[in-house]
């Protein structure tokens, strides 16, 4: 997860387990669920002293001479993937559409025509990370079977067991179930503005794991993210909207017309990006500790363009006739603002709307 915060246990073993070793492997991870996990803070930078505002040009954009991102020969998504999203309490129509369309740029079907830089020219860089044997994450990825839950079946109020709870009644479901594809399946749980989740807001604002099969039946690669317009915008929503007190500028307008769907659009991205290089979170990581790796998004928080770092979002286009601020294109004119994430052979952060 941190960005994903992905762990905050260890990672399951690539072979097989013996039942015993297997029964321990999860009772540990119940147990460290307690561990306070490494946040994921699109608003990274800015403590109660800094004085850098989203004007202050920086060349910045990730250290290559620090960061030691390292492959600990665990499995990545190399089949084709599929994302299932689980929508938890009350979204609007057109809130969907938005996230569907963004899932739908990352790998577009059929003929259709995006405009550079894209969301499917951001992906190519996550396209790039491999496994053991030298195969490549996915480039396809497809927008799969979802899942409605309005009536909040496990309550306004989710804990990270109970978020898998809630996957497991969206796999089990008497109808219509979501399929159980433990290959190239991406689980993709988002709660609307009214749902309070443990350490949204204080800690993280989306974060990434498995799913523990005493609780679900399978090992499922998932991911939480929340709508943080109503909670906590000035965390969470970011640069839509900034925290209290800061008198900077803000970036601009939402792209879409939504400050928290169009921020939740880039957690989604930093999820998905993680899933799919660190499903079983021992792939791909920075840092010695599993339960608290630092994954190839979390190196590039906070950071959309050129010259970004600090609290400086980076070269952004800010539409002349809305004002919307965004970096990437996506199917049928959409726009969004996503993160960059760590490009593995320049070993910086990159986004295909880099100037340089």
């Amino acid at each position: 997860m941190v960005g994903a915060s992905a762990g905050v246990c260890p990672a399951l073993p690539v072979t097989s387990s013996p039942p015993l070793v297997l029964l321990l492997f999860l009772i540990l991870c119940l147990l460290s669920m307690a561990t306070p996990a490494k946040p994921w803070r699109p608003w990274p930078h800015l403590g109660s002293n800094s004085s850098s505002s989203l004007g202050e040009s920086k060349k910045y954009e990730g250290s290559s001479e620090f960061v030691q991102l390292r492959y600990h020969m665990g499995p990545v998504l190399t089949a084709n993937i599929t994302v299932h999203p689980i929508w938890y309490g009350q979204w609007t129509p057109a809130q969907k559409r938005i996230i569907r369309a963004f899932l739908r740029s990352i790998s577009p079907v059929g003929d259709t025509t995006v405009r550079w830089p894209s969301v499917e020219g951001w992906w190519r860089t996550v396209s790039m990370y491999t496994d053991q044997t030298g195969d490549n994450v996915s480039r396809a990825v497809r927008l799969g079977a979802e899942k409605n839950d309005r009536h909040y079946s496990y309550g306004r109020s989710l804990t990270r067991l109970s978020i898998q709870r809630v996957i497991r009644s969206a796999v089990t479901a008497k109808t219509r179930p979501l399929p159980v594809n433990p290959r190239g399946g991406l689980y993709l749980l988002l709660t609307s503005a009214e749902v309070a989740v443990e350490d949204f807001c204080g800690q993280v604002c989306g974060f990434h794991y498995f799913t523990f099969p005493s609780i679900v039946g399978y090992t499922l690669p998932y991911a939480w993210v929340g709508n943080a317009e109503r909670q906590c915008p000035g965390v969470c929503s970011w640069p839509f909207a900034v925290p209290e007190g800061y008198g900077g500028p803000r970036a601009g307008a939402p792209p879409n017309g939504e400050v928290g769907v169009d921020a939740m659009v880039s957690v989604i991205a930093h999820e998905l990006a993680e899933l799919a290089s660190n499903p079983l979170v021992n792939a791909w990581y920075a840092g010695a500790d599993p339960c608290f790796p630092t994954e190839i998004a979390d190196l590039c928080e906070g950071i959309y363009g050129t010259g970004g770092g600090g609290s400086y979002t980076g070269q952004l286009t800010v539409d002349e006739r809305d004002g919307a601020a965004y970096n990437l294109n996506g199917i049928g004119g959409r726009r969004f603002l996503v993160q960059w994430v760590w490009h593995p052979e320049l070993n910086y952060c990159y986004g295909p709307n880099a100037l340089d």
